[in-house]
């Protein structure tokens, strides 16, 4: 297909009919009977054809066009609809308030998004400028009732999109009690939408707990042919209970072999709010230290095949389970923390030294900004005890001890601490 020039442009003649001239990556000018000249994209969002309006040339200019073409593709890149985008954009323009939905939303996120990881703050982002802003982003906020809130709802739901919708009656929720806060709201309609929504239903992360199925696993992963990197992050993740991104993002900086620990910094961590720490055991020290020979001149552990400034992606690892034969319905690798979890509690370990090593969320983000060392001695030796544990799964053997777990005697704290059960 032969791209367009200003001189195409220039000689271009109206029909009786509407006519297309492409130039590629969907633009194209259309011609209309009465002499127009309009730039327009075609492209797919959410498997659907949208069109998406340029203007009209030479007001817009070929360069122009073929700008806004790119802008409008690094959009959908980003999983954004350039459409939504333009119509949002309207919106705050067409706002002759400061009040404004979008406005203050747009406020909200920018004081919160600072301590999100980029990953959740372009998910916020993308449902409100695709879903949110066209329907009630230049409405001066304290104006806006729940209806109108449930219809870009329940727009959201048309399309299957339901856990979707609810978080973003969640955004909404936060928005407006933002607004009330600062002074320019008086109450949160989106409070009066309990209920409103198609209950979502619970997900769970598949996983494997069965003993001699999870020794298979192992063995599957330490028999596999591909890529060396994403083989060692497979065969490392098993003993570390990482989330997949605080495990492909990691550094060699982060790790201390000499007191064997992982040191990962909060800003690495789900919610930013404190750093984490994960005890290595002899296992992971002696997979790292392979590892050092293939990724140790680069700065992260895991880079990516095609540059060593980025890291292995979640789809690489998870396409390597696949390859081995494990579909969508029987593991993921958010399953690994599963099994962890799973037996760990099951063979009696205390139940705080298991969250702690999860890093899940403390409620209380003071306590948060000093817990991450807490119970650490006993979480070395639940760490060790895991990895041994798992390396007789992977021999054959059951794994199965007759004694229970050792007791606690006490932790840094002072606080006794005692198998088997939760507390």
């Amino acid at each position: 297909m032969n791209k367009l020039s200003d001189t195409t442009l220039r000689n271009l003649k109206a029909t009786d009919k509407p006519q297309k001239k492409f130039d590629g990556g969907g633009l194209y000018i259309l011609i209309t009977p009465a002499g127009g000249k309009l730039w327009q994209m075609a492209y797919r969002f959410e498997g659907k054809p949208r069109t998406l309006s340029f203007g009209s040339y030479p007001a817009v200019s070929l360069k122009m066009a073929r700008q806004k073409r790119e802008e409008a593709k690094e959009q959908l890149a980003e999983g954004r609809d350039p459409g939504a985008q333009k119509r949002a954009a309207k919106a705050a323009v067409r706002a002759e308030t400061e009040n404004a939905f979008e406005v203050i939303a747009r406020e909200w996120f920018n004081k919160k998004s600072s301590v999100w990881v980029p990953k959740h703050s372009s998910k916020i982002i993308a449902r409100l400028e695709n879903d949110i802003f066209p329907i009630i982003g230049g409405k001066e906020i304290s104006s806006i009732t729940a209806p109108e809130i449930l219809e870009a709802l329940q727009r959201i739901e048309a399309r299957g999109a339901i856990e979707t919708a609810h978080r973003a009656l969640q955004d909404c929720g936060q928005i407006f009690r933002y607004a009330i806060a600062t002074g320019r709201a008086k109450r949160d309609p989106a409070a009066d939408l309990r209920g409103a929504l198609v209950p979502v239903k619970k997900r769970h992360f598949p996983t494997i707990t069965e003993p001699a199925a999870i020794g298979e696993l192992l063995r599957d992963i330490g028999d596999y042919s591909g890529n060396k990197t994403i083989k060692f992050a497979l065969q490392i993740l098993p003993y570390v209970f990482l989330r997949s991104f605080e495990l492909r993002g990691g550094e060699w900086s982060e790790i201390d072999s000499e007191a064997k620990e992982w040191k990962i910094p909060a800003e690495r961590m789900k919610k930013k709010e404190q750093p984490h720490i994960v005890p290595l055991c002899s296992q992971v020290l002696t997979l790292l230290e392979d590892l050092r020979t293939y990724t140790g001149h680069t700065k992260f552990l895991f880079p990516g095949a095609w540059s060593s400034s980025k890291t292995i992606t979640d789809m690489a690892l998870l396409n390597a389970l696949r390859r081995m034969g494990y579909d969508r319905e029987t593991m993921t690798i958010h399953g690994f923390r599963s099994m962890a979890s799973t037996l760990l509690n099951e063979q009696g370990y205390n139940c705080d030294w298991i969250e702690r090593q999860l890093a899940h969320g403390e409620r209380d983000s003071v306590r948060a900004a000093y817990n991450y060392a807490q119970y650490l001695p006993e979480r070395r030796r639940m760490m060790q005890e895991w990895a041994n544990y798992l390396d007789k799964l992977r021999a054959g053997k059951d794994g199965q001890s007759t004694e229970p777990p050792p007791v606690a005697e006490g932790n840094e704290s002072g606080n006794v601490l005692t198998f088997p059960g939760r507390r």
